[in-house]
């Protein structure tokens, strides 16, 4: 596969699950991946840019989605997935990677068949 997609995970601050994913994921080659904060006091804020960048965004709740779409009005967003993992989890906390995993590979595989 030549044109991998561009997968942008977020979450709060980009301090635990966000950063978790990207970690986890960052030698993967079926996709690019890169994460972000939606709060000011994230390690790497959102940005226009990623958003743009992005084929395809997970995030880890209802209120993150909303958030996107409340800021981001002037720009066609990419498809927004919502994982469903609260913040209850350390940065590269096993139970949180296992559930990253999962989520993100069984949604990778409806989108992209890989």
């Amino acid at each position: 596969m030549i044109n991998r997609p561009n997968i942008l995970v977020v979450c709060g601050k980009n301090k635990r699950r966000s950063r978790t994913a990207e970690f986890i994921f960052k030698n993967d080659n079926r996709f690019n991946i890169r994460s972000a904060g939606l709060s000011p006091k994230s390690d790497r804020k959102i940005s226009e840019k990623d958003l743009i960048w992005a084929n395809l965004v997970f995030v880890m709740e209802q209120n993150h989605k909303e958030k996107i779409k409340k800021i981001y009005l002037n720009i066609e967003l990419p498809l927004i997935e919502i994982l469903h993992i609260s913040d209850d989890y350390e940065f590269m906390n096993p139970e949180l990677i296992e559930l990253l995993e999962d989520k993100m590979n069984d949604l990778l595989m409806q989108y992209y068949n890989f």
